[in-house]
């Protein structure tokens, strides 16, 4: 493994006069894809590893939300034609001549998860599913079970994985204005207000900029005038959250594509623009931990869905957040990033190349950190080979 730990050669972005971040709520088209995905790799290691002892080869990262057809209207409206989500991918169909069958679990398993997120989706009537799981090819299948006795498992792909700690001040209020605003507690006491939300943050030296998409639910809205009162109270809890979090000016903007009559404001029936305005698809929404942060290091890598055993553009994502999380707190560590880079076929534990960045209080720090810092990458690398295992819990949030 070739390791490399420097002081960063940027300043951080928060130092910047401008910043910007986006984050799209469970909700939105992007986000159920990578929900719906991941749902379904958890769910898969728990039935394999219940009936056969060992998670199986799969990697099931792809899915495609073809948006419906509705009719939304104050008090009301209608779902003309049904959301279509197909799930894709890759998964073992038996074991020692025991069938799995993947695409009827495929289906239950996103029907339920889908019924216990999205309150006013009727699953029945409102979306139809497809699972188009294909059976692995043959030479992956093979990496995926070979390894020498007491050896790390193989990487099956050749893959980035990035992270970085902590947050600063923008991306805590963007993280934590979607939050307040799909908090079960607000939505239970606003009914109009739909999970579909999308917060996208500007920093302008000291002031946050919020622009806003929310998803209202036609049938909970009597008026105009009721419409706009809902508008203000969603940019006041987001301006609250936002304020709390990042301690900054904020003013937000809610909606701001509406129009002065009912036909051209974002009303919706079941809380989602997946009902009509919008379609989805796996990798396009949040990275791992919540955001999308364009002046921060990313890979394009759609971690959910994948297999957590071997397939590191899940892995290395992980535990490099997990790295740089460590990493900011050691004493002097303002920020932290690392930087993962796998070769297919090497072991998981053990990367080509390990990049760490550190913004420090004192340069001059860099040599005493130097053992802590290589001894925490290598600590974490060397747990890779037991992570999966919490993926049977399903206590990952990949979005």
């Amino acid at each position: 493994m070739e390791l490399s730990v420097r002081v960063a050669s940027a300043d951080s972005p928060s130092r910047g006069p401008y910043e910007v971040v986006e984050r799209k709520g469970i909700g939105h088209p992007d986000t159920l894809c990578d929900a719906l995905v991941e749902n379904l790799s958890a769910g898969l290691c728990r039935s394999y590893y219940e009936r056969f002892g060992v998670v199986l080869h799969h990697n099931v990262d792809k899915a495609l939300l073809v948006g419906g057809s509705a009719r939304p209207a104050l008090g009301g409206g209608d779902v003309l034609e049904p959301i279509e989500i197909i799930l894709g991918g890759r998964a073992a169909r038996g074991y020692r001549g025991a069938a799995v069958p993947v695409d009827d679990l495929a289906i239950a398993w996103s029907r339920d998860w889908l019924q216990r997120h999205l309150r006013h989706l009727d699953v029945d009537r409102h979306v139809r599913i497809v699972a188009r799981i294909r059976p692995a090819s043959g030479d992956l299948a093979a990496l995926f079970a070979r390894r020498a006795p007491e050896q790390a498992p193989l990487a099956n792909d050749t893959s980035i994985g990035t992270g970085f700690a902590p947050l600063d001040a923008l991306e805590r209020a963007v993280l934590a204005t979607e939050q307040a605003l799909n908090a079960p507690a607000y939505l239970k006491a606003n009914p109009a207000d739909g999970e579909d939300v999308k917060v996208l943050g500007v920093r302008q030296r000291d002031r946050i900029a919020l622009t806003i998409a929310r998803a209202m639910v036609g049938r909970h809205v009597a008026s105009l005038d009721a419409y706009r009162a809902m508008k203000a109270r969603i940019g006041a809890t987001a301006c609250a959250a936002a304020a709390e979090a990042a301690g900054l000016e904020c003013a937000a903007e809610v909606n701001g594509g509406d129009g002065e009559d009912p036909s051209s404001i974002y009303l919706t029936v079941t809380g989602l623009s997946a009902e009509a305005g919008d379609d989805g698809e796996v990798g396009r929404g949040n990275r791992i931990n919540g955001l999308i942060t364009p002046s921060r290091p990313m890979s394009l890598e759609a971690a959910a869905g994948k297999n957590p055993v071997t397939h590191v553009g899940k892995l290395y994502n992980l535990v490099a957040n997990r790295v740089a999380l460590a990493l900011s707190r050691l004493d002097g560590v303002q920020e932290a990033e690392c930087l993962l880079v796998s070769r297919i076929g090497a072991p998981i534990t053990q990367p080509q190349l390990a990049d760490v960045q550190l913004r420090l209080a004192d340069p001059r720090l860099l040599q005493r950190l130097r053992p802590d810092v290589e001894a925490m990458l290598h600590e974490h690398l060397a747990a890779l080979p037991q992570l999966w295992r919490e993926s049977l819990t399903g206590g990952w949030t990949l979005w």
